[in-house]
């Protein structure tokens, strides 16, 4: 452990290939691993708020194995590297960091949106909801302000999209525009049900997430998942009004379990009201445009035209000419 302060003077965005790299990082993932030869090496996942970056200890990976764990704080020495045409850290030194300068919103990555901004554009399509039963819902979800907290920092996800401080807020407000958007060009559509479906739709990745330090899954996100906990949020608020329509509860409730589209993304049931199959799209084009161009930002940097392999999307990703 590294007895003296640290302030964070070192962010991912700024390394580059080649440089000499001393600096703080958030250790998320850690795990040993063996070369060809036996020799054992750990590969790192080190973060701050600007993004992620790779780190490899080749030499001593025992000694170093000991001395930190995943979820803290370290101080990393090594150099930067292009390998595949991805950036990594070859390290050389490395110990924990416990200090009363460290910060730690130098270590999660944070929407680039305003807050507090994009709170307030929300709550203004709140105020465009007309259906009383379904206004009364989402006043009762924001005048509570445990919820309110928790919902303006959430991440939308761990590591595919808007995974970051506030992309739980910044993702559903996209998703609520683009709805907004499709009710406008299908006058047919309920409005009202679709814009208040696409505010609730994620609501229970508020708890699902961990996001005070290390943004990680809790342990009711990874046994129930935010599906199932959004629908009991959504039981709850509705049990407090008196008189509350079975129906439009029902409805809203297939709206939840169907967002993610088909049984093998993890819902229960497929889209069957045209409201609840346009939430899907929407919150999957969102999901993926997002997820795009992060990606392709965190490439930006190699000389290459494309990105390296997406494990999900299972293809390389173009990223424009080089230069141009």
């Amino acid at each position: 452990m590294r007895d003296k302060s640290e302030t964070k003077n070192l962010f991912v965005k700024d390394i580059r290939a080649g440089e000499i790299v001393k600096g703080t990082f958030l250790v998320t993932e850690k795990n040993t691993a063996f070369t060809q030869k036996g020799t054992p090496y750990i590969n790192l996942r080190l973060r701050d708020r600007t993004g992620d970056i790779d780190g490899k200890i080749w030499d001593n990976a025992a000694a170093f194995e000991k001395l930190f764990k995943r979820g803290e704080v370290v101080y990393v020495a090594g150099r930067a590297v292009s390998y595949r045409n991805t950036l990594q850290i070859n390290v050389s030194e490395i110990s924990r960091v416990d200090g009363a300068d460290i910060h730690p919103g130098d270590y999660s990555p944070v929407s680039r949106e305003d807050i507090e901004g994009m709170f307030e554009a929300f709550t203004g399509y709140v105020d465009t909801i007309e259906d009383p039963w379904l206004r009364t819902l989402l006043e009762a979800f924001f005048a509570d302000e445990a919820f309110v907290g928790r919902f303006k920092k959430a991440p939308a996800a761990k590591g595919f999209h808007h995974a970051y401080i506030g992309g739980l807020l910044e993702h559903t407000l996209s998703t609520v525009k683009l709805l907004d958007m499709v009710a406008r060009h299908y006058p047919t559509i309920r409005r009202d049900l679709l814009i208040t479906g696409g505010i609730l739709h994620d609501i229970g990745k508020i708890a699902e997430f961990n996001f005070d330090g290390m943004i990680d899954y809790s342990t009711e996100g990874r046994l129930v998942g935010h599906i199932v906990m959004s629908v009991e949020m959504l039981d709850a608020k509705i049990a407090g009004i008196e008189g509350f329509p079975p129906a439009l509860a029902m409805e809203l409730k297939h709206i939840l379990v169907s967002h993610h589209g088909e049984t093998e993304f993890g819902s229960p049931k497929r889209p069957k009201t045209v409201e609840a199959l346009v939430i899907h799209m929407m919150d999957d084009l969102d999901a993926k445009i997002n997820a795009f161009h992060e990606f392709i930002e965190s490439s930006a940097d190699t000389d290459s035209d494309w990105t390296a392999f997406h494990r999900f999307f299972e293809r390389f990703l173009y990223k424009g000419k080089t230069g141009a």
